[in-house]
């Protein structure tokens, strides 16, 4: 009999890491929810031509920037002019030799139907009175009148004068980390050489980019599915764990078996 009591010590023992190491790894996984949910992410195509019927696919991106930050990050787009500033954009000085002739913008993808999209199609035409330029452009929303938060930014792109083939096409789903609202839209153009800023476009120089009913896809859910999920492929910290869980729950349960033998 105390033999027996004895060796019960060891089933404890087992049970009880494996009760801690589904704890950890339950705070682990919440940890990692939270920090996802503080990123804005964007995924968007880019395209380049002739309106948007006719335009051509020359990339694809995912962005993720910090949530509340005033611009976002972007490494490879560090010269972003527009650093810090709230909705005012009149201290920046446009350069006269290029300007938006159109900025258009069409919203999609409202799943559960109440009126906020989760897609946004943005399309520019910008000239110059240079025969051919190299330039690239940043997109920025404002929720609710708040600060402009960069949301995309597009592949560097030629423009030939006043043509108008050469409009660039920016198609964006607000994956997560954008709240259901009314936002502004913000567009800016750079010299892809230098870096220097060119021309700007926003809700005080066209409706098109003014008041859009916007939120991301995770809010876009219709009701009862539940919010999306994510599954990241990388590692196989969770698959593991779980694996060992179920070959510690098995030792005991064959340990306790004996013991009744």
């Amino acid at each position: 009999m105390n033999t027996a009591k004895l060796d019960r010590k060891p089933v404890i023992a087992l049970l009880v890491g494996a009760a801690l190491l589904v704890a950890i790894s339950a705070s682990s996984a919440a940890a990692t929810t939270g920090d996802e949910n503080d990123k804005r992410i964007t995924q968007s195509q880019h395209k380049q031509g002739n309106g948007r019927d006719n335009a051509v696919l020359i990339g694809e991106s995912r962005d993720e920037f910090e949530s509340g930050t005033a611009t976002g990050r972007r490494s490879s787009k560090s010269n972003v002019a527009v650093a810090q500033k709230s909705r005012s954009v009149a201290a920046l000085s446009p350069n006269t030799d290029f300007w938006f002739y159109i900025a258009d913008v069409e919203l999609f993808a409202d799943d559960d139907r109440d009126g906020y999209y989760s897609g946004i199609d943005l399309l520019i035409d910008v000239d110059t009175y240079y025969s051919v330029a190299d330039i690239y452009a940043v997109a920025y929303l404002s929720y609710e009148g708040g600060p402009w938060e960069e949301y995309a930014v597009t592949e560097d792109f030629m423009i030939f004068g006043s043509s108008g083939t050469d409009d660039y096409v920016l198609v964006s789903d607000l994956v997560a980390g954008y709240p259901t609202g009314d936002y502004d839209l913000l567009v800016e153009i750079f010299d892809a050489n230098n870096g220097d800023f060119l021309a700007f476009i926003g809700p005080d120089e066209t409706s098109e980019l003014a008041f859009l009913p916007l939120e991301d896809m995770d809010r876009d859910a219709p009701a009862g599915t539940g919010t999306r999920v994510t599954v990241n492929s990388g590692g196989g910290g969770s698959l593991n764990l779980l694996m060992l869980i179920a070959l510690l729950s098995a030792a005991a349960s064959r340990r306790i078996r004996w013991l009744r033998y």
